[in-house]
Order: C-alpha cells, then sequence, then structure tokens
C-alpha cells in the first residue's frame, strides 16, 4: 500500500464542481487486484448531511483529489462514501473507489470559470496559462 496527504478535494456534480475545503485529508493505494483506493477527508462539520445523504444513498459518484502538492494534477475518482464519523466542529468522510477512467476535466472547468469570471481576449489567455500552471481547484459552483 501506499500512502499519500491530499490537498483539495472537489464533488463533481452533473452542473457544478463543489470545492470541500479539507483540513486534512489522506489517500492509500490498496494496491490490490481490484485497484481500490481509500481516502479520508477531515472537513468542517458543515458538510456533514451532504455527505451523510451520499452515504445513504450507496451510489457512486465523483470526485477529484490534489495529491501531495497544490501544483500536481487533479485525480479524477468514482467513489461511494464508506463512513461519515462527527468529532466536535469537524466530520471525517471516508470514501471507497476506483481512479476514473473519464478523462480529467480540469482544464475545460478551469476555462468555464475564468469565462464566468469575464475574462476574455488575450487577458483569458494569460489568466489560463496562469492558473493552468497553479493547478488550484476550480471553482465551478
Amino acid at each position: 500500500m501506499k500512502t499519500f496527504k491530499i490537498v483539495a478535494l472537489q464533488v463533481l456534480e452533473p452542473t457544478r464542481t463543489k470545492n470541500i475545503p479539507l483540513t486534512d485529508g489522506l489517500i492509500i493505494n490498496k494496491e490490490n487486484e481490484d485497484g481500490m483506493w481509500i481516502i479520508e477527508a477531515y472537513i468542517d462539520v458543515m458538510y456533514e448531511s451532504f455527505f451523510q445523504h451520499k452515504q445513504e444513498d450507496q451510489e457512486e459518484f465523483e470526485i477529484s483529489v490534489i495529491i501531495t502538492h497544490a501544483g500536481n494534477d487533479p485525480a479524477p475518482f468514482t467513489v461511494k462514501v464508506h463512513r461519515v464519523r462527527r468529532f466536535e466542529d469537524h466530520i471525517s468522510v471516508l470514501f471507497e473507489g476506483k481512479l476514473s477512467m473519464r478523462r480529467n476535466e480540469y482544464s475545460e472547468l478551469l476555462l468555464d470559470d475564468l469565462i464566468k469570471d469575464g475574462y476574455g481576449g488575450n487577458q483569458l489567455i494569460e489568466e489560463f496559462k496562469k492558473r493552468m500552471k497553479e493547478k488550484k481547484p476550480v471553482s465551478n459552483s
């Protein structure tokens, strides 16, 4: 097994991307024949009902995580919520899933965000290049 720190988490919904601010996070590649990963996110308690609902549904959904440092490309996963545990002002959300086979949509989400923010022409191109180098989570919500 290999373990990595996660520095950003997004839930990819059909019409938007929901950034989930992390207090801390960990991802484990189980390195088994099923290609399973375990992701634990320690986040604000305000997201408790959102993730409890996902756990109750037990349906797979898409998330994107940035591993180790913000400059890395987001990694897309198809997951289910295995457990939500409350700790005073935070919750621990345990996901189980696999790397997604669908392509990473980071650049498309970033471009959509920039256009919504009013960028155009050469300013759009320059800001796009700048943010692609930074690889910060997009806020498509």
